[in-house]
């Protein structure tokens, strides 16, 4: 297996720059995945890593090679998209060792590399069968078999699970993860889906306007996130995010109440944001804020809640009890479970 190692790369367009000189390092094994809204340049960032976008500028390098400037065949990889391309007049087999055929391998290793990819995705009854007579998982899984057996050094994912309904979304992830863990090949990954980021991920890339926001393990951004964006992108319900002043002893929320909140606020920042998530909140007795729904849904509920002060907060509750539409209540989160951010620069405070 190989790692991959991307130098100050960079991806113009005319004089449009979309990818800004961004350096990154994926260990060999690792399951590293980029994440971010649409247009952030992820899909065009693992392009490049493919091949299928030519670098403007940088280096990209797949082990100890440099393949900034060779051709996708040359390069070592395999790539699974979003559409399964599978051919439709072909039975499973045929599809997945369409590639092999085409480069002269003999049958026999065909199908003992076919066999074997069949057995590690739980395909071997369906390979007589065409692509019309399989599920979306299962037309998924011969796509990813099709990268199988071609053993590349990495795996490229692009949105692979878009297509799929909720319960195969579920149920390919887990079937991701196992591929992973039983192969251990090197694998990217792009997806828009934080969830999936958060369950797959060994190594999770957030990125913004081409631009890389912060690199780490799941729940090291979960925990410790660098800026504003990073907090209100990675979870789910998202960080609730508020304005804050700076006072003597503390800060101000005017959307939790005028008292002073005892958090250690640096003097020369005036507008602050303060963050906390929607599990950190606890509901009291009170009359702060309007229920405005509940998301009841059994072990856990969303209460969406409404400030003058502050349009959205997220409350996650356990247990049976649902607070109504139209409830007033209160809200108390503790200063330790509290981030502050620049409301300015987006910066965390720490």
């Amino acid at each position: 297996m190989s790692g991959v190692t991307l130098q100050n790369v960079i991806k113009k367009y005319g004089e449009t720059q979309v990818i800004h000189g961004i350096d990154l390092a994926v260990e060999p094994g690792e399951f590293c995945v980029f994440v971010g809204p649409s247009g952030c340049g992820k899909s065009t960032l693992l392009r490049m890593i493919a091949g299928l976008e030519e670098t403007s500028d940088g280096a990209i390098n797949i082990g100890t090679r440099d393949v900034t400037r060779l051709d996708p065949a040359q390069r070592g990889v395999a790539m699974v998209f979003q559409t399964y391309a599978l051919y439709p007049h072909m039975s499973v087999a045929e599809n997945m060792g369409f590639g092999l055929k085409m480069n002269g391998h003999p049958k026999a290793e065909i199908r003992e590399k076919v066999g074997r990819a069949a057995d590690i995705l739980r395909l071997n009854e369906y390979l007589t069968r065409k692509p019309k007579a399989l599920s979306g998982g299962q037309r998924q899984r011969v796509a990813i078999g099709r990268a199988i057996v071609r053993g590349p050094e990495v795996f490229l994912f692009d949105e692979p699970l878009s297509n799929l309904d909720a319960e195969l979304r579920v149920e390919m992830r887990v079937e991701i993860a196992r591929l992973h863990r039983e192969i251990g090949a090197t694998m990217i990954y792009v997806t828009h889906d934080q969830v999936e980021a958060m369950t797959l991920a060994d190594k999770i890339v957030v990125l913004r306007g081409g631009r890389v926001e912060q690199v780490g393990a799941p729940l090291d951004l979960y925990r410790d996130p660098d800026n504003l964006f990073v907090a209100g992108f990675i979870g789910s319900p998202a960080m609730n995010l508020i304005s804050a002043q700076p006072v003597e002893g503390g800060i101000v929320a005017p959307a939790l109440g005028p008292d002073v909140i005892p958090c250690r606020a640096p003097g020369h920042v005036s507008d602050l944001v303060a963050g906390f998530r929607p599990q950190d909140i606890h509901v009291q007795p009170g009359a702060t804020h309007r229920v405005e729904m509940t998301e009841a849904l059994g072990g856990v509920s969303y209460i969406h809640c409404a400030h003058e002060q502050n349009p959205k907060l997220v409350i996650e509750t356990k247990g049976s009890h649902v607070e109504r539409s139209g409830a007033d209540i209160a809200l108390h989160v503790d200063p330790k479970d509290m981030f502050l951010f620049d409301k300015t620069t987006g910066h965390r405070l720490r």
